[in-house]
C-alpha cells in the first residue's frame, strides 16, 4: 500500500482529491494536513511515500514544506497541486526536489499517473504546465554544474546522454565509449552528486538544463 500524504487548506477540494487518489486501490491517504506545518508534523510521526502538496496554505505553504521535506526525507516523493499554472511556481519547485507539478483541473486518470510516476521516480508535468517550463529547463548551464560538483568533462557528457534516456550501451556507441567504462563513470556520478540511481540522475541533468 502507499502512503500519501495530503496537505490542503481546503476541505472540500482535499476530500476530493482523496477521493479520486483511493480509487486506485494501491494508494491510500494516510495524512492529512491543513497547511505546511501540519505536513512536516505528521511526517515526524508517520511514514510516507508520497506528499502531495498544495502551493498556497497558511502558515507555510507547499514550496516550504516541499524544500524542509526533501532535507529532512530525502526519500520521499513530492507531487505538487495547485491551481496557478505559473511557470515560475513550476520551476521552483522543480529545483526544491518536486518530482511532479499538476493542476487541480485535472481529472482522477491524469492524478493517479501523475502519483505513480512521482512514486516511480519520473518527473511529471501537467502538458499545459510542460508547455511553458520545458523551453527554460533547455538552457544550458553546464559550466556551473561542472564547477560545482567537480566533474570531469567526459562525466559531463554521460550526465547529458543519461538526462536524454540513452542506455548505457547507446551512450557508449555515441562517445566511442565501452559499456562497463560508462558504468563507471555513472558509478562516479552517483557518488559526486550523492543520488541513488539513474532515473535521479535524468532528473537532475533535467533540472540543471543539461539537456
Amino acid at each position: 500500500m502507499v502512503r500519501i500524504l495530503l496537505a490542503e487548506d481546503q476541505s472540500l477540494v482535499a476530500q476530493g482529491l482523496k477521493m479520486m487518489m483511493e480509487t486506485e486501490g494501491t494508494l491510500q491517504v494516510t495524512g492529512e494536513a491543513k497547511n505546511g506545518k501540519e505536513a512536516i508534523a505528521l511526517c515526524e510521526k508517520q511514514q510516507f511515500d508520497l506528499a502531495v502538496l498544495d502551493i498556497r496554505m497558511p502558515e507555510m505553504d507547499g514550496l516550504e514544506a516541499a524544500k524542509e521535506i526533501r532535507s529532512r526525507w530525502p526519500s520521499m516523493k513530492i507531487l505538487i497541486l495547485t491551481t496557478f499554472n505559473d511557470d515560475e511556481y513550476a520551476l521552483q519547485a522543480l529545483r526544491l526536489g518536486a518530482h511532479g507539478y499538476m493542476l487541480k483541473d485535472a481529472d482522477a486518470k491524469t492524478l493517479i499517473h501523475s502519483v505513480k510516476s512521482c512514486l516511480a521516480g519520473g518527473l511529471q508535468l501537467q502538458g499545459e504546465v510542460a508547455a511553458k517550463v520545458m523551453p527554460r529547463l533547455l538552457f544550458a548551464n553546464n559550466k556551473e554544474v561542472q564547477r560545482e560538483h567537480h566533474l570531469t568533462p567526459r562525466e559531463l557528457d554521460i550526465l547529458k546522454q543519461i538526462g536524454e534516456g540513452r542506455s548505457n550501451k547507446e551512450i557508449a556507441a555515441e562517445l566511442a565509449l565501452s559499456v562497463g567504462t560508462v558504468k563507471n563513470h555513472t558509478s562516479q556520478l552517483l557518488d559526486k552528486l550523492g543520488l541513488r540511481d539513474r532515473t535521479q540522475l535524468a532528473i537532475y541533468a533535467i533540472r540543471n538544463d543539461l539537456v
